[in-house]
């Protein structure tokens, strides 16, 4: 029998726009702060609040640390033998993935694009460049 979870992650914090969400609705989702992340890009208290009160308006279940480990051990609470998660452009995401392929299946579903394909983000941890470009979508 597959038993799935979902794991929600930064790029996909959407209640209506999380494809993994969607496609499972009533499915355990967990989403998990990544204290190394948080370290190396010294996220400000204000970002961390903000991600916060995002995940309120989630089905999810908040945990911190490593976050592969995380995610298998829900996983293995749930006796899930599947993750489904959405896409992101992370290299870090990608190490996170192999991680968890690993031990369990992984299913990737796509998210539809926010920007066009000519619009790059280079620096991801300053939300002014994110909104400079993203501000012409959702304006």
């Amino acid at each position: 029998m597959n038993k799935t979870v979902i794991w929600v992650h930064g790029d996909c914090l959407s209640p209506d726009g999380n494809p993994a969400l969607q496609e499972y609705p009533n499915t355990p989702a967990i989403w998990v702060w990544d204290d190394a992340l948080i370290e190396e890009w010294q996220l400000s208290l204000k970002r961390i609040a903000f991600i916060y009160e995002c995940l309120l308006e989630l089905p999810v279940t908040i945990r911190r640390g490593n976050v592969a480990s995380e995610i298998l051990a829900f996983a293995q609470e749930y006796h899930a033998n599947k993750v489904v998660t959405s896409d992101s452009p992370s290299p870090r995401f990608q190490d996170i993935c192999s991680e968890i392929k690993g031990f369990v299946e992984l299913k990737v579903l796509q998210t539809e694009p926010f920007f066009d394909d000519g619009d790059r983000i280079e620096d991801l941890r300053s939300f002014s460049r994110y909104w400079k470009v993203a501000q012409k979508y959702v304006l």
